[in-house]
């Protein structure tokens, strides 16, 4: 990875250097807005940075970069009932677009690697269960 100034980041002020850990943020945000994206799969670490009560913005994203490109891998875990590849290109276009927007950068690839899928949990509404229960009991 490197954080090397390119000559489009050299301003008559000064430098701007853009580091791999911003672009991996934008990345997991870019990818957690997709509809039918239930979260981020980030392995070990990530979870330990969980536990420890902080949210990883970068949780499941690696990026490698270059001068003027990125190419982009984000793990995922998709919503059960969705079409997994229409939420995959879906990530894939909202990424692309987020990082060249925000960075300038080109993205020339992202990846996405589905580790899971999460069924939704079951709704339990005690109100409808005990009216049934009131119900029955008469």
């Amino acid at each position: 990875m490197s954080t090397l100034p390119t000559e489009f980041e050299r301003t008559e002020i000064g430098e701007i250097q853009i580091a791999p850990e911003v672009i991996e943020v934008i990345a997991g945000l870019a990818t957690v807005e997709v509809k039918g994206v239930a979260g981020m799969s980030g392995g070990f670490a990530g979870g330990i940075v969980e536990l420890l009560g902080r949210k990883n913005l970068s949780k499941g994203v690696k990026v490698e970069v270059g001068q003027r490109e990125a190419a982009v891998d984000v793990s995922v875990i998709i919503e059960y009932g969705t079409r997994l590849p229409e939420v995959a290109a879906e990530i894939q276009r909202n990424v692309k677009r987020s990082i060249e927007t925000m960075t300038g950068l080109t993205v020339v690839e992202v990846n996405v690697h589905i580790h899971d899928v999460q069924f939704k949990t079951a709704e339990k509404n005690s109100v409808s269960d005990d009216t049934d229960i009131a119900l029955r009991v008469k």
